[in-house]
């Protein structure tokens, strides 16, 4: 099951925001993201906010037609509230599996955003997708639609790894989506890889390596598995059916990855992702610099000027709401002046370019020291950032910069 969200304070039915959330609203940079929630089948290692066809059965509001039309209504509320709509910059459709819904619908959805908003005539419009839900005809209307980024959960190029995992495609499959992608116009494609999945051998990573590099994508995510708590994957482990995870085999793993992605000529713009110079995901950029976006759909957050809030997260209680005309937020919090510096810190350490150091109290500045005599932090241009061995110590670091 997905994790809990924060408690928070009561959401308002209308959604209204206050006026010092709207204030500097265009100035700052703007981004939408839509939660589709549905997936053919459960991967064993996901606790994300995902529903198969088995979970959610007949239960009203849950079908694609309900959602999407509940989706529509929320960009009509999301333009309601922020009135004079700022310029979008990036679109992100994430999931579950958001291919899962008809292209026509995905594409329709695209263009409910377009009507509704000012999409920037360069913005960044992406998709993730699984190498089992889309083909040539699917990806030709994602791109006429005007999809630009294609988002493509490869994960490993390995079967067994694979089938620890429960994911439902080949490895050969990642090739065959990457060019028909090409094909069809897209011109950036990202590969999401998982590193130190339990039984993955080191020839297993740099196999799955070696295949992400010669489809020669824009952009590399590498992340290292986390065995979340009510998984099967989890349960797996517990029973002592496969091993736990092994935090130096993941170090190894990382710095494998890092080096061959650097020799590659990509850049390690954030702790978990590689980029052509250029091709950075914007709208991943957009969240860890605390710009504003709207989230749209079942357990989407969203940030605007300070006012952090969440949907609800099963589908029928997203449907029910929009359909009753009341605003799907389950709850909010204004963030205090602690709590976004705070924030501040956590995400822009993990930038390649860091944090400006004049941001950090004199105590943050001391408690630097000893990782900047470690070599796990460094000063450069007026700002304090992550070195390579920092990187694979990131959440203690930030931790202890914070006195967390």
């Amino acid at each position: 099951m997905p994790s809990a969200p924060p408690d928070g304070d009561p959401a308002p039915a209308d959604g209204r925001l206050p006026e010092t959330a709207l204030a500097g609203l265009g100035e700052r940079g703007f981004s939408i993201y839509v939660h589709i929630p549905y997936c053919a089948s459960r991967c064993g290692y996901c606790d994300f906010n995902t529903y198969t066809a088995a979970e959610l059965g007949a239960i009203p509001g849950t079908s694609q037609d309900a959602y999407v039309n509940a989706a529509i209504a929320e960009l009509e509320l999301a333009q309601r509230v922020l009135g004079s709509a700022p310029k979008v910059q990036s679109v992100f459709f994430g999931g579950g599996t958001p291919t899962a819904l008809p292209a026509p619908r995905l594409a329709g959805l695209l263009g409910a955003i377009a009507d509704r908003f000012d999409l920037a005539a360069d913005a960044e419009i992406t998709t993730e997708a699984n190498p089992e839900s889309v083909d040539a005809d699917y990806l030709h209307t994602l791109a006429e639609a005007g999809f630009t980024r294609l988002s493509l959960g490869m994960q490993s190029a390995s079967e067994p790894v694979l089938a620890v995992l429960e994911r439902r495609h080949t490895p050969g499959r990642v090739a065959e989506v990457v060019a028909a992608a090409r094909q069809a116009g897209f011109g950036s494609i990202s590969l999401d890889l998982i590193y130190g999945t339990p039984t993955e051998t080191e020839a297993d990573w740099q196999a799955s390596l070696g295949q992400a590099l010669s489809l020669q994508p824009e952009h590399v995510s590498a992340y290292s598995l986390i065995v979340e708590a009510g998984t099967r994957l989890a349960a797996r482990v517990s029973r002592g059916e496969l091993p736990d995870i092994d935090d130096d085999l993941h170090a190894d793993r990382y710095q494998v990855a890092d080096a061959l992605l650097s020799a590659h000529g990509y850049r390690n713009y954030e702790v978990s992702n590689w980029a052509k110079p250029g091709d950075e995901c914007r709208h991943n950029l957009a969240y860890w610099h605390g710009d504003d976006w709207w989230g749209i759909g079942a357990g989407a957050h969203s940030h605007i000027g300070g006012v952090r809030w969440w949907n609800r997260r099963h589908p029928r209680d997203y449907t029910s709401r929009l359909e009753t005309g009341h605003s799907p937020a389950e709850a909010r919090e204004l963030l205090s002046d602690v709590e976004r510096h705070t924030e501040k810190v956590m995400l822009e350490l993990r930038l390649a370019e860091g944090l400006a150091i004049e941001e950090l109290s004199p105590a943050e500045i001391l408690r630097a020291e000893p990782f900047l005599d470690r070599r796990l932090l460094e000063r450069a241009h007026g700002r304090l950032r992550l070195t390579a061995s920092g990187r694979l110590l990131a959440d203690a670091v930030i931790r202890d910069l914070l006195a967390f």
